[in-house]
């Protein structure tokens, strides 16, 4: 609550200061045309300080090539109009005054010429969060709160987005089956080997994240809840250049430990030839304490499980990116690209005492687990890709070849000790372990054509992807020597193959009228044979995917648009995997190789006003919705356990208004507020059961400059209490502070920040229904103190190399357990 205070009286003085400060404004108008005298709709506009050039407010013509700037500052300025296909064309410069507040300017013309102009240089700074119409855009480069981050600590700052700690989960508006794209890349990674990923890789290669809550058909059908892209910097220039960067940090929390990063990245480009390599390597160690207490019903009677856990782990991370692009004429590219990561995660001391208590709430028995993990795996990616231009006018080519592979192993040993309710150890430790290696192959072909078609595009391809996944889980106990458990091992081997085409048309109706429309077809074959089981399931399905895509420009400040789509989530290997884990003797999580595919179809109207004021009201329902983490009991064992269940649907409204305030010219605020409406509807051992919660979400951003090298930025969001499945949760929060310094002609960057300033990101929640009752409280190492140091080096200021997606990018993510 002191958190959710905070930020309100941050928002509500910022928004009082501006307010009282009103300083005498005006206005500009104009129009711009092409040396025909016609006039150039939809020319982006900006108005930018005589002095030096820097930019000061944005805006887009209308129709009729109208434009208009109000609420300007008293100063000296001079307009830019660009157009794609044209020249930029610059005005005289002209000044705002108390006796010339309102300014018509003369017709600025673009010209289809390409003249250089005398050098202007636009310095504009992005801001954190942009809402775009299609997708919100977090910019982590140059962020002083997001520096020296993990991507996981990254996400958690991204508005909407919620990264549930306690059920290794990440949720967009309140909604799981989120798919994660690295610069478009899908992984196959369970939840916690991506959980793991994010939390070991530093941010500080990332550019920006990218959050698509409802793609078009040139995307792969799969993710209810959209897409996050975590988009890498890419080194834009000619010659040899490259960043290098150094980061520490250390946990403030009881029992606080330290942790690096470092990264580097090269490229060189010369004639026709580009090569670039990035590394990047993360030592993390980290420290989770959870608290589950829960009563379980039998013959009249209740018993009741207090159980805590301490865990703490190590963790190492290197990623590598090699590749290179060949010019082979002015319109055909080859490249070649090899990327991958070998992680390890460590948990050399897990520490879990539970007590057995009675109606009476007396302890009847106890017992102690300690437990020892051991997890190791390696990703490897072979991308081959070529792209052809046939013209000047879009019409091209693309193809791309894919081959990636998973290697893992883990291994993970449990010691539990029972006692008398006085403590006095009792019976014979109970030890097991179990190890399990485990390995992924994808192969995927892609082709992508486009073709100009009247005043639209039009987009077809074709797909074709062959995965095969193999877990062999080694089940083993001790009493003298250790020993197999036949009836708890498993070999699960999982095949999928999946042919996909799909059209897309995009076009002009009127000048003010936009619209997209696509259809995707998929075709699924999948097997799960659980060989020790000796069970087979085999599902064949074919689904068609509908798009649709509708702008309309209402006058030159307001526009509206609306989308549809439908799309789907099916059922990851892992999840499939019938396996059994075990935490302690009564307490353990079991995957479900029944689980069916899931079918989510959403609709979304967006309101923008002057670019900037984003509102969106969205609704979507998803049909045997795919819930992780449901609870089940075996009440004679007093045993609880967790797998991933289809529920008959799950419906969500969501509400999202996203506005800038300029405050003065060196303190600007980002606001998001969202609201949204989850429903989950299923029958639970035959009864009908319905969960229900309105909950929201704020985050707000003060982005302030302290002078021409130093600029500061504070942060927060705030979750409201909420449902996802059949957990109810409390609310949740966290406020950062950042603060960084230019040096050497920006070459290189200092940065300061500090994560979670009051503790508040823990995760409460409580699942109560039927023979269900129990809650849990969890908290981890998320108030966090770094320091980085960026240094670029080497030519600085021309042109960018190619940025593709390979085929493999929609595949990749369904590692990922859950929906």
């Amino acid at each position: 609550m002191r958190l959710l205070i905070l930020l309100i009286v941050i928002s509500c003085f910022t928004i009082t200061l501006a307010q009282a400060q009103q300083p005498v404004r005006g206005s500009i108008t104009g129009q711009c045309l092409d040396q025909t005298d016609k006039a150039l709709p939809f020319s982006t506009m900006l108005l930018l300080k005589a002095g030096d050039s820097t930019l000061v407010k944005g805006a887009i013509a209308d129709a009729e090539g109208t434009y208009l700037f109000d609420n300007i500052a008293i100063g000296t300025y001079r307009l830019a109009a660009q157009q794609v296909g044209y020249a930029k064309s610059y005005s005289a410069p002209f000044v705002i005054d108390a006796d010339h507040l309102t300014i018509t300017m003369p017709v600025l013309k673009l010209t289809e010429e390409q003249k250089k102009l005398a050098e202007v240089t636009v310095v504009a700074k992005r801001p954190f969060i942009e809402q775009q119409v299609d997708r919100m855009v977090v910019n982590v480069e140059n962020s002083a709160v997001a520096a020296g981050n993990t991507l996981l600590e990254v996400l958690e700052k991204a508005p909407g987005v919620t990264v549930d700690q306690q059920n290794e989960e990440i949720k967009v508006r309140g909604k799981g089956g989120v798919i994660v794209e690295i610069d478009g890349k899908r992984s196959y990674l369970s939840t916690q080997e991506l959980m793991n990923l994010l939390r070991n890789t530093p941010s500080d290669n990332v550019e920006k994240l990218e959050v698509i809550t409802n793609p078009s058909a040139k995307y792969d059908a799969a993710g209810n809840s959209g897409i996050i892209n975590i988009r890498f910097k890419k080194n834009k220039n000619f010659g040899t250049n490259g960043t290098i960067t150094l980061g520490a940090g250390q946990t403030l929390q009881p029992n606080g430990r330290g942790r690096a990063s470092t990264s580097l990245n090269l490229n060189h480009r010369e004639g026709k030839v580009n090569m670039f390599g990035t590394y990047s390597f993360g030592q993390y160690n980290n420290f989770n304490r959870n608290d589950i207490y829960r009563s379980i019903p039998f013959n009249g009677t209740v018993t009741y499980f207090d159980q805590h856990s301490r865990r703490f782990s190590s963790s190492q991370n290197h990623n590598f990116k090699v590749g290179s692009d060949w010019s082979v004429t002015k319109k055909t590219t080859l490249g070649v690209l090899f990327s991958g990561f070998a992680e390890s995660w460590d948990q050399p001391n897990s520490q879990s005492n539970t007590d057995i208590l009675d109606e009476q709430l007396a302890v009847t028995r106890r017992f102690a687990t300690n437990g020892v993990a051991a997890n190791k795996l390696t990703n490897l990616n072979y991308n081959l890709n070529a792209k052809h231009l046939f013209n000047e006018n879009g019409r091209e080519l693309s193809a791309d070849v894919d081959y990636v592979t998973y290697d893992g192993r883990s291994r993970n040993v449990l010691g539990t000790q029972y006692f008398t309710p006085d403590r006095t150890p009792t019976g014979q430790p109970d030890s097991v372990r179990n190890i399990m290696p485990s390995s992924i192959s994808i192969l995927v072909g892609k082709l992508d054509y486009a073709h100009p078609i009247g005043k639209g595009k039009m987009e077809a391809g074709l797909k074709t992807s062959r995965v095969e996944s193999d877990n062999n889980l080694t089940f083993e106990t001790k009493s003298d020597v250790w020993s197999a458990d036949l009836t708890r091992s498993n070999r699960f081997i999982y095949t999928e193959s999946i042919s996909a085409a799909y059209v897309n048309y995009s076009t002009q109706l009127s000048k003010k009228t936009q619209i997209q429309t696509g259809l995707r077809l998929e075709h699924t074959n999948s097997v799960g044979n659980s060989v020790t089981l000796n069970d087979v399931r085999e599902r064949t399905y074919t689904n068609l995917f509908p798009s649709l895509f509708l702008t309309q420009q209402l006058d030159t400040n307001n526009a509206v648009s609306f989308n549809y789509s439908r799309r789907i989530d099916r059922p990851n290997y892992q999840t499939l995997n019938p396996f059994v884990f075990f935490l302690d003797p009564f307490t353990y999580q079991q995957g479900n190789p029944n689980l069916r595919p899931q079918f989510t179809n959403s609709v979304q109207v967006t309101h923008t006003y002057k670019q900037t004021f984003i509102t969106t009201l969205a609704y979507s329902r998803i049909s045997d919705a795919i819930i992780s983490e449901v609870p089940r009991q075996i009440p004679a064992e007093n045993k609880t356990f967790v797998t991933s269940e289809n529920i008959d649907h799950q419906d969500n409204i969501n509400l999202t208004i996203s506005f800038p305030v300029k405050v003065t010219n060196w303190w600007q605020m980002q606001t998001n507020l969202s609201g949204f409406y989850n429903n989950y509807k299923t029958f639970y051992n035959d009864q009908l059961l319905t969960l229900q919660q309105t909950s929201w979400n704020v985050y707000t951003s003060q982005n302030l400059t302290l002078n021409k090298t130093t600029s500061m930025e504070i942060s927060g969001y705030y979750n409201g209490a909420g449902v996802y499945g059949f957990y109810r949760f409390r609310p949740q929060g966290a406020l950062s502070v950042g603060i960084q310094k230019q040096l050497w002609e920006k070459k290189g960057r200092l940065s300061l920040n500090m994560n979670d300033l009051f503790w508040t990101n823990r995760f409460i929640g409580v699942a109560q229904f039927q023979d269900i009752d129990f809650s849990v409280k969890s908290f981890w190492q998320s108030r966090v103190i770094r320091a980085s140091f960026t240094y670029r080096f080497g030519n600085q200021n021309v042109k960018a190399a190619r940025q593709r997606n390979t085929g493999a990018d929609d595949l990749k993510t369904r590692m990922q357990s859950g929906s």
